[in-house]
């Protein structure tokens, strides 16, 4: 076995639950007061029901020089430990309001250095190929 396999702890005892990981086919950009925050054509839609929908944007893709890191981090059991980061331009809106996966279990490795936004502390516009 791999020694460094992480399996998600969730899905082992759920192994029922579904969440999926497609690409998003067209553009997604972020905003926030007027800023650009991210734009990105190779963002990927993650369905967790019975979640909302999320946009998760390469990382290459995000303006980070708009972020700062913070202290927040959340367990996720399917997909791991989330860091956040304040979206500036947003002011007070904006804390808290991208969380990425920087090391998430082996089932969700697609969502590896993505980040997605929250949509009531941000714009996002998806405009579809």
């Amino acid at each position: 076995m791999d020694q460094h396999a992480n399996p998600s702890p969730g899905f082992r005892r759920n192994p029922g639950k579904v969440i999926t990981v497609e690409p998003f086919k067209g553009r997604v950009v972020v905003f926030a007061n007027g800023a650009i925050i991210a734009s990105s054509a190779k963002a990927k839609i993650v369905t967790e029901p019975p979640h909302r929908f999320s946009f998760c944007i390469p990382f290459e893709d995000i303006d980070f020089r708009k972020l700062k890191k913070t202290a927040l981090s959340t367990l996720c059991p399917y997909k791991g430990d989330a860091s956040y980061w304040d979206v500036l331009p947003a002011g007070g809106a904006g804390k808290d309001a991208m969380w990425a996966y920087e090391q998430p279990f082996d089932e969700m490795a697609g969502i590896c250095d993505h980040g997605a936004f929250y949509p009531d502390r941000v714009t996002i516009d998806a405009a579809p190929r």
